[in-house]
């Protein structure tokens, strides 16, 4: 399973979002810090739930970065979110 994959699962799982867009947007980044050959380094990721309703901003991306684990956010340089209720 890739880590594109791995994003998807463990958001779907946490957050039965009504939409979720997860991108590998890595080989943007080649020649920047944190590149890793083959890609899955940097990602784009937009979640709309209602699992995040009435949380602040800061508290949502706590949440998602809880939901992938402390094992999967050491294996992804960059992470850009987009987070809606």
């Amino acid at each position: 399973m890739t880590r594109a994959e791995k994003i998807e699962a463990a958001l779907r799982e946490a957050f039965a979002p009504r939409a979720l867009d997860v991108v590998d947007e890595s080989e943007a980044h080649r020649g920047h810090a944190g590149f890793q050959e083959g890609g899955e380094s940097h990602f784009r990721v937009s979640l709309e739930s209602e699992a995040f309703a009435g949380l602040s901003r800061i508290a949502k991306h706590r949440a998602v970065h809880n939901a992938l684990g402390k094992d999967l956010m050491g294996q992804i340089h960059a992470l850009a979110l987009t987070v809606r209720e």
